[in-house]
């Protein structure tokens, strides 16, 4: 038996034997790209001490991971679609092992987030190719399953890197955080060509490069307007990138209408199934990678827990998606994906309003439940999301579908940190300089405004008889803003249960929605749409 897996799936007899085998190495792909967003948190206390960072830097060194991430994912999808969706992979990897070898080893801060860039171009490519394969290479009646490992491998991932991270910090500096990648990437290459077929579309024409460059400009100025503007004030660049945005999305939806191969059919969002997923999507991970953002942070900075412990302490929620996942994949098929996504919507927002009750004497107790609830919602509804939105894509823009899925998934993360990241800093702010605002001298104050982690610095300079006291305002404030973060986020997810809700259509108006003239998508396509969700009768 050759090492390299050499058939075509696209050319093979029947459904390929070791596809169980390719899909571990796919969600192993998976893991690590997903990681690189929530260990960071995890490792950030110590790349701050270390690297002297201001809270615009921190910001940067996480978000320079997004931006690329969410920007490219489009186009990648699309040229792995036409050239090779394992080639893709493959390569991906390798871009994502160099950055993580390169933020491994600088200790700059500039550099660093030139490394995490690069991370994010690989992950760009990474992430669509591990989607666009699973469908490919599973027969339409195990893809369900398939999808359903791919989305709780998304979830649990959000648990698992800030204990990986954590279990790092214990014995090495930071710089590990980005090097434990590198094994990892590199047995997924050598999984990928000895267990994933290779994977292209069959008669696809020429790239939309045009729509690519416009789908890249209006989420990357998107993505940068929502992190730099609530964080750094509506200042002329947060603004001017709005207006790009807006006038991108214009022109790319133009552009796209009168393409005769668009790199994304727009038409495809007036169909509600798959609107409705994005939506659904979004709105999820707008509230885990929030929760996730500043749970953390309570958990380190007030409860005084180290980094492992706090990676420990994250992973009831993995457990939770699991058995979503577990749950999801016996209900989806009977009670269909309206029905799934608005449960899981609202679990998810039941566990944030949840966090509205945390005070300054809360304790791990207090965050278990709305962890657990958010990852029992994660695992209930994105596979079934996931998988309408994948099924509304034909055989030959399945990476264009996958780019599409996790720019939603992305996007919402990027906009629930910098959202509600920018309410917790503010209410923070404002709550500590009401308690302790007239007993600091005023740089003291400015600085202990910045973070919690800046705030409890200036409470051990300012003087052994004060430290407590001002040790207790930095938690109390801290603890003030977390409640009133989930108070806004809850309403925003509770919002986006009821959108949800008004826009997927019942299993019975399902296929009809699905088929509607004009709409984007063949009748080949609907029916693929209904075999995946479970939507027919």
């Amino acid at each position: 038996m050759s090492f390299l897996a050499h058939t075509p799936v696209e050319k093979m007899p029947g459904p390929y034997a070791r596809r169980w085998w390719a899909l571990l190495v796919l969600c192993l792909s998976l893991l690590i790209t997903v990681m690189a967003n929530t260990s960071l948190i995890v490792a950030a206390p110590d790349m701050t001490t270390d690297l002297g960072l201001s809270s615009s830097d921190l910001q940067w060194v996480v978000d320079s991971y997004t931006v690329p991430y969410a920007a490219l994912m489009l186009v990648l999808g699309a040229i792995g679609d036409k050239y090779s969706r394992r080639g893709a992979l493959v390569l991906g990897l390798l871009i994502f092992a160099g950055g993580s070898v390169m933020g491994s080893m600088v200790d700059e801060t500039a550099l660093v987030i030139v490394a995490r860039a690069i991370m994010g171009v690989g992950a760009a490519v990474v992430m669509p190719a591990t989607l666009s394969l699973v469908v490919a290479t599973f027969p339409r009646s195990e893809r369900a399953k398939a999808i359903t490992a791919w989305a709780a491998t998304s979830g649990v991932a959000v648990a698992v890197g800030p204990l990986v991270s954590g279990w790092l910090l214990e014995d090495h500096a930071w710089g590990s955080t980005f090097l434990i990648n590198v094994p990892i990437a590199v047995l997924a290459v050598f999984g990928a060509l000895a267990l994933v077929p290779p994977s292209k579309a069959e008669g696809m024409g020429r790239i939309d490069y045009v729509g690519g460059l416009l789908s890249i400009v209006t989420v990357g100025s998107l993505i940068y307007a929502a992190i730099e503007g609530p964080h750094s004030g509506w200042g002329a660049g947060p603004v001017a990138a709005a207006v790009v945005a807006g006038v991108g999305l214009v022109a790319f939806v133009a552009w796209e209408l009168r393409h005769p191969h668009p790199m994304l059919d727009v038409r495809k969002f007036a169909l509600r199934p798959f609107s409705g997923s994005m939506l659904a999507v979004m709105f999820f991970f707008f509230g885990m990678f929030a929760v996730i953002y500043y749970s953390t942070q309570f958990l380190q900075f007030v409860l005084g827990y180290g980094a492992l412990e706090t990676g420990v302490r994250l992973l009831p929620l993995g457990g939770a998606v699991f058995l979503g996942s577990a749950v999801t994949g016996v209900l989806a098929p009977k009670l269909g994906v309206r029905v799934m996504a608005v449960t899981g919507l609202a679990i998810g927002t039941g566990g944030m309003f949840l966090l509205t009750q945390i005070d300054k004497g809360s304790t791990y107790g207090d965050f278990l439940a709305p962890l657990m609830m958010l990852g029992l919602a994660l695992g209930l509804a994105i596979s079934p999301a996931t998988d309408t939105i994948m099924g509304s894509f034909p055989e030959s823009e399945l990476g264009v579908g996958g780019g599409v899925n996790d720019t939603a998934l992305e996007l919402g993360g990027a906009l629930g940190i910098a959202v509600l990241g920018s309410l917790l800093g503010t209410a923070y702010r404002d709550e500590l300089t009401d308690l302790v605002g007239n007993r600091l001298p005023a740089e003291a104050m400015e600085t202990a405004q910045d973070s919690v982690g800046a705030g409890l610095a200036v409470a051990e300079r300012v003087g052994p008889q004060q430290t407590q006291a001002a040790v207790d305002a930095v938690h109390q404030a801290f603890a003030h803003g977390v409640a009133q973060t989930s108070l806004i986020g809850g309403i925003i997810m509770a919002a986006g249960t009821l959108i949800v809700l008004a826009i997927l259509p019942g299993r019975r108006a399902f296929a009809k929605q699905s088929a509607e003239p004009g709409a984007g998508t063949a009748a080949s396509e609907a029916e693929t749409v209904r075999e995946h969700t479970g939507a027919t009768r």
